[in-house]
């Protein structure tokens, strides 16, 4: 073991012999011996009465060569495109993927009639061996199919709760084109079918080292998540969707079925079942609306015949039937006294 100190003499050592080299190999116009080896560095310790070749062989430590020498060995490409009749918040998502990864390529939109397995030929032309198709439906459903072309494996998605950068502000400040990291939910590793997309959204989202449309910086993550998991140490700056899977196939869009989810539900059926649900309730209002009538005039029945009302009626005394055989007596007239008019009382008053 060393102490810090050494590390560090060792460390300019090394700076100092690499520059070396490089300048001899700028003089020779070749390439610079053992640069492909590892570098042996020399620091000077303190005086010691050992033997100067045995404090030589303590003094030399082997520096190993660098791992990646800059060269863009990856060369991992993604299409993103899209099938006819998709609306503008998939043009938008679309466009957020590409700006985030700068492996990818753009072609125009395939027509609805050709069959699926003519997008392989497309990668071929296009030069890229993996590929993320947007497949729309109805002009509401949207399906996204993410495949390793031409071999293999695919599944298709359908994505749901689309939001854009645009929607989300970019509420962040990561630089354009820069190398992210992945984030995976500790659940990807429990089942096979989601270890198998992991494998390839690794292989699909993540930017080649070195690519020459990349930036040397990673500042931002892309997190894949089973279910909502909120966190509040990443700021997300979008684009956010849900991605529910469907099946997993063999091979590229096409070839047998890996992998089927049992939960699955298609939007047809979702929009049918909230049809029926909407139905069901509306019927339901329909009964109790019939049944409250049925209360209220069964309750004006029992106002009109009140049971109570012949409690309190007492039978009426007979009288005999009195006949009259004689006219009655004529009525006494009463005759008033003629007044005088209020002028003339006013003017008897006065005198």
């Amino acid at each position: 073991t060393l102490c810090p100190h050494v590390l560090c003499s060792c460390a300019s050592c090394f700076s100092l012999a690499y520059s070396n080299m490089s300048t001899f190999k700028r003089k020779r116009g070749g390439k610079a011996p053992g640069d492909n080896k590892a570098k042996k560095a020399r620091f000077i310790g303190n005086a010691s009465s050992a033997p100067e070749d045995e404090q030589e062989k303590k003094n030399e430590i082997s520096v190993p060569a660098p791992v990646s020498k800059g060269k863009w060995t990856n060369k991992e490409r993604v299409l993103i495109f899209s099938s006819r009749g998709i609306n503008f918040r998939t043009r938008h998502l679309m466009q957020d993927l590409r700006t985030m990864m700068p492996h990818s390529k753009a072609d125009t939109k395939m027509d609805r009639k050709d069959k699926l397995f003519v997008i392989n030929e497309v990668c071929e032309i296009k030069n890229c061996n993996k590929c993320l198709f947007f497949e729309a439906k109805k002009k509401q459903d949207l399906y996204m199919w993410i495949s390793n072309s031409p071999h293999g494996p695919s599944a298709k998605f359908l994505v749901q709760n689309i939001h854009t950068l645009a929607e989300l502000k970019m509420t962040g400040n990561c630089l354009k084109g820069s190398r992210p990291l992945l984030s995976f939910d500790p659940k990807f590793d429990k089942e096979p079918h989601y270890a198998l997309l992991k494998e390839l959204f690794i292989q699909t989202f993540s930017t080649p080292h070195y690519h020459p449309k990349s930036q040397p910086f990673v500042d931002h993550v892309f997190t894949f998540t089973i279910l909502h998991e909120s966190d509040a140490s990443l700021v997300e700056i979008g684009p956010r969707f849900v991605l529910n899977l469907i099946k997993i196939f063999q091979g590229s869009f096409v070839g047998p079925t890996l992998y089927e989810n049992p939960f699955f539900l298609s939007p047809n059926m979702h929009r049918r079942q909230i049809r029926l649900a909407t139905a069901a309730r509306l019927r339901e209002k329909q009964i109790v609306k019939e049944l409250q009538s049925i209360k209220k005039s069964e309750a004006k029945d029992d106002v009109v015949r009140d049971v109570t009302a012949d409690v309190f009626r007492t039978p009426a005394e007979e009288k005999p039937v009195h006949i009259e055989t004689e006219p009655p007596e004529p009525k006494a007239v009463k005759k008033n006294k003629h007044k005088a008019f209020k002028r003339q009382r006013m003017q008897m008053a006065r005198k």
